[in-house]
């Protein structure tokens, strides 16, 4: 023991000579402090990462224990585990983000699509979810990229929210029997290659449209506000981010944030199904329609102080003025426009 003893102090001695002759203890501690605000800011995306796996640990719990779910509360454990998982979701998007919805007045009763802006983490489709299931008891499907299936322990999460990798036809056909379903044209691209401007990454998607025409459904755009703000994806490297998804499809570009902005959802009015449409004739139709939602809801660029102060005092955007009109007569120097007032050329354009 007295060997040990000698050998312990003498062991412990000699490391702190080490740290007092080659390490700056002061400048290490500042570093530190320095540092911190941007470590933070790396590891609050992981609080999502651990609330999903939360997600997935009831699921399996109630998959576990599906018969005593069974003859005590929910006649369907999936449906009961839903519920859990959907008030977990809701109360963190309530207490960190203040989440609330705008324009439910615009869902229909029946089926519906939803088209919806991606933001670097879909933080406002798993809110929006859960509060349209809690207090609305409408299950939105959603539809997700395939490797996301692939990740450990998510499958049973995905199956029992009712995620799916669509295609057209099984798109069409969740729509066709009934249920409302999410899907973001833009994906994982423009979650990884979006910015704080807010421009839609479609490249040239039309798989949404011909879903909304096969299944014969209404669309209706959503925008959550200061989602990128929430999170964002690091801007440099860029290059090299978008070879590797080029290549493997793996989304690998670092994501930062977590901050607990004001995130507001904003339904637009529905788009009716028009047989008269063509998919792609439909798909700049609720490009506009969204990109109108950002232009009215959304201060371009995006800041993040801005969305932590509407955080405390929400403020809406204010829209800007339209000219004056008055029955085609000037009215401070403005002159409504008539058919009369047209020239051939921008007639021949507009028909």
């Amino acid at each position: 023991m007295g060997f040990i003893s000698y050998f312990m102090d003498n062991y412990t001695a000699s490391i702190y000579d080490i740290i007092v002759e080659y390490v700056d203890a002061e400048y290490s501690l500042w570093l530190t402090w320095f540092l911190m605000p941007v470590i933070v800011t790396f590891l609050l995306p992981a609080v999502i990462i651990v609330l999903i796996y939360i997600s997935v640990i009831i699921f399996h719990l109630y998959r576990l224990y599906r018969m005593k779910v069974v003859d005590g509360v929910q006649p369907d454990w999936k449906h009961a585990a839903r519920l859990a998982v959907c008030a977990l979701w809701d109360a963190h998007g309530w207490l960190w983000h203040g989440y609330d919805i705008q324009g439910l007045e615009n869902i229909p009763d029946g089926p519906f699509l939803v088209i919806y802006y991606h933001g670097a983490l879909p933080i406002d489709m798993y809110y929006f979810i859960a509060r349209m299931l809690l207090f609305k008891r409408r299950h939105i499907h959603t539809v997700a990229d395939r490797f996301m299936f692939k990740i450990p322990g998510w499958a049973t999460l995905l199956e029992g929210l009712c995620v799916i990798p669509g295609t057209v036809q099984t798109c069409a056909s969740v729509l066709r029997s009934g249920n409302p379903l999410a899907i973001s044209p833009g994906g994982v691209y423009e979650a990884q290659f979006g910015d704080h401007y807010y421009r839609l990454n479609w490249r040239n998607r039309i798989g949404f449209a011909k879903v909304a025409q096969e299944a014969k459904v209404p669309i209706i755009p959503m925008f959550t506000q200061n989602v990128r703000e929430a999170f964002r994806t690091v801007g440099w490297l860029r290059g090299v981010w978008l070879k590797i998804y080029a290549t493997f499809r793996m989304p690998l570009a670092p994501v930062y944030g977590g901050f607990p902005v004001k995130l507001v959802t904003h339904l637009g009015p529905p788009i009716p199904y028009d047989p008269d449409l063509t998919p792609e004739q439909l798909q700049l139709k609720v490009g506009r329609a969204i990109e109108e939602l950002v232009e009215e809801h959304q201060r371009i660029p995006g800041s993040i102080l801005q969305a932590l102060i509407e955080r405390v005092h929400y403020v809406p955007k204010r829209r800007k003025p339209l000219p004056p009109v008055t029955n085609g007569k000037c009215q401070n120097g403005a002159l409504k426009p008539n058919d009369s007032d047209k020239s051939e050329s921008a007639k021949s354009k507009v028909s």
